[in-house]
């Protein structure tokens, strides 16, 4: 049933409301490899599970403005559990292009958690009423916590086939493989998954020309234009908001600790009064800045584009790849000012700013975030040659 939908700032509000509490528990996320159950209850209770489910659902299907603003919040908490948030939201508004009986199992519980990647690194063997799917998944946010997956294989048949199927499969038929021993977004237990002989109804699978094309096969969800926005246009705008935050817990925390700390071996009794903090500060503040606007500016333009239900153009795909790459690039610059900053006190596992340094470069590393990787595909198209990727 349709329900009353919060507005941006009462979301906002609800995420900032998480802050205290990922905080404390962030040396038990890191050295845990995952969410604790009292996070997972928090952010249940907070209904921002709901913001990407459709309206039919009992979801609030809130515009990309609003989650960026959401997550940027959730990061100033705790980068993995936003890393996690940006993953369940993107792949539960990609579940709205599955069928609508498929859709009324999915979202039948109000706290649906879905997961799950686009690289197709299994197989999908064609049997009576769906698929036998066999192969491994690497790097699943959130699986630990989640009920279902997206998962992406190769189906077996002739020679010559270019595109994937991708299938809805409860995360309880999947096998774990406990493989998430890493440097950077420790918190988000992007481990490993395997299916053997893991059978998938054809209600729960989809093409990957519909797929990536946006073919919704619901036809309540058909009918709206969010859905008409490319996959990938889409997620990428969800996933800006993390970056800002994560930035922004870098600046505010290092001006916490400012107030007395001196500057070992040098005049000056307080940290705060050498001109080079300004100068850190200050160009920190403004990449933070140029950061924010940028992912807001990028969040309106999709939301006009949507109301006008305007076709996406190559072009305009290629310019939604790169406003990620440039939004994390400026705060991985932000974020490596403030560490080099912070002095040697800084490197304490409960000084925020390593582990957020961590985190945002995890992040950039991400194959749709990398920096390099978009911005050489921006200035492809500007130099006038063909995008040298089909993910757009």
């Amino acid at each position: 049933m349709p329900t009353a939908v919060p507005t941006r700032d009462d979301l906002v509000e609800s995420a900032a409301k998480l802050v205290p509490l990922l905080r404390s528990r962030a040396l038990w996320i890191d050295e845990n490899r995952r969410l604790p159950p009292d996070v997972i209850e928090a952010i249940e209770a907070s209904g921002l599970l709901r913001m990407q489910a459709p309206a039919q659902y009992g979801g609030y299907e809130s515009d990309a403005r609003t989650f960026i603003d959401v997550l940027a919040e959730i990061a100033r908490g705790n980068s993995s559990v936003a890393f996690v948030m940006s993953i369940y939201a993107s792949l539960t508004w990609m579940v709205g292009l599955w069928p609508d009986e498929t859709l009324d199992e999915v979202f039948a519980d109000p706290h649906v958690r879905v997961t799950g990647t686009t690289a197709a690194s299994g197989k999908a063997t064609r049997v009576d009423g769906g698929y036998l799917l066999n192969g491994s998944w690497g790097f699943n946010s959130g699986v630990l916590h989640g009920h279902w997956k997206i998962t992406a294989a190769m189906p077996e048949g002739p020679a010559g086939e270019t595109f994937p199927v991708f299938c809805l499969v409860p995360v309880s038929e999947l096998e774990i493989v406990d493989d998430w021993h890493t440097h950077g977004l420790q918190g988000s237990g992007s481990v490993t998954t395997l299916a053997k002989d893991v059978f998938v109804p054809d209600r729960r699978v989809i093409s990957g020309a519909d797929f990536y094309q946006n073919v919704s096969k619901s036809r309540v969800n058909a009918a709206k234009g969010g859905y008409r926005v490319p996959m990938l246009v889409t997620a990428t705008a969800m996933q800006t908001g993390q970056l800002v935050g994560a930035a922004k817990y870098a600046l505010s925390s290092f001006l916490e600790r400012l107030p007395g700390r001196p500057l070992t071996y040098t005049d000056y009794p307080s940290q705060r009064d050498a001109p080079i903090t300004h100068l850190q500060i200050g160009e920190a503040a403004l990449l933070i800045e140029d950061a924010e606007a940028r992912a807001h500016r990028f969040a309106d333009l999709l939301a006009a584009k949507i109301e006008r239900d305007e076709p996406w153009s190559q072009q305009d795909r290629v310019f939604s790849r790169v406003q990620i790459g440039w939004i994390a690039q400026q705060a991985k610059q932000a974020v490596e000012i403030l560490a080099a900053a912070g002095g040697g006190s800084s490197i304490f596992r409960d000084v925020p700013i390593t582990r957020i340094r961590r985190d945002v470069h995890a992040t950039s590393l991400h194959s749709l975030i990398t920096p390099a990787t978009n911005i050489e595909l921006y200035g492809r198209s500007l130099a006038g040659l063909e995008p040298n990727t089909v993910y757009l």
